[in-house]
């Protein structure tokens, strides 16, 4: 008995072996069908490189915003025309060179592997990416803390409705003058986030660079009791624009 002949048969319609265009048929069915998911999953990196992205979050820094596995949908044409990250947006961004000072290096497939999987929303995001609340703009002076504790912008103080509940602005007193063209960025969750205020020290002094924004956080996709749009916040609106030709854009 030829089983290999019996084998290949059971996988065919009935009658295919007596009626060679349905045998046709049916191997052009199953081309089709592969050609159409290779479309999709090709359709899909591409959206994910250039439009929009889901991206896990990692860790509780942005707590009670985001939520440790939320998988967040980044636009990434907020930025693409003119737009500059504004005070309160929430953004994903690559932090090399500025959170990051050394990148180990990564088996080449592996990495292509990888970025396909974050770019699906399948895998934590690199090592390199994160995800923070913009406080301070080119140009703008931003102060810890007032009298009552308050971060201040441009000489206002920001009541900073978002932050974890229990959290103080900030335990870490600084000064600082944002360069044009670069962000100061902080978590929500002040006590579990290693944000610009721990690199003050760094090259850079923890100030991310706006080509370095991947896009912005707009809504909650996953999962489905989360899914929701992530608010504007006005806790920004009083505070004037920075004095000179680096002002901010707030």
């Amino acid at each position: 008995m030829d089983t290999e002949a019996t084998h290949t048969e059971r996988d065919l319609p009935p009658d295919a072996e007596r009626h060679p265009e349905r045998r046709s048929r049916f191997a052009l069915s199953w081309r089709t069908t592969g050609l159409i998911g290779a479309a999709w999953a090709v359709g899909m990196l591409l959206l994910g490189h250039f439009v929009i992205q889901p991206f896990q979050i990692p860790s509780r820094s942005m707590q009670p915003t985001l939520q440790v596995g939320d998988r967040v949908i980044v636009n990434k044409l907020a930025y693409r025309f003119g737009d500059r990250p504004a005070r309160g947006d929430v953004i994903v961004f690559d932090g090399t060179g500025s959170f990051v000072r050394i990148v180990p290096e990564e088996n080449p497939v592996t990495a292509l592997l990888h970025g396909a999987a974050s770019a699906l929303g399948l895998a934590e995001p690199d090592d390199t990416d994160f995800v923070k609340r913009v406080v301070g703009v080119g140009g703008d002076r931003v102060t810890c803390c007032d009298k009552e504790g308050r971060i201040e912008v441009n000489g206002v103080p920001v009541d900073e409705g978002y932050l974890h509940p229990g959290d103080a602005p900030s335990q870490v007193r600084f000064d600082i003058v944002v360069p044009d063209g670069t962000l100061w960025v902080m978590g929500d969750h002040r006590s579990q986030s290693r944000d610009s205020r721990d690199h003050l020290g760094a090259p850079g002094g923890g100030m991310v660079p706006e080509d370095m924004v991947i896009g912005r956080a707009d809504w909650i996709g996953w999962p489905a009791r989360r899914w929701s749009g992530i608010d504007p916040t006005g806790a920004f609106g009083a505070v004037p624009e920075a004095p000179g030709p680096g002002g901010g854009h707030g």
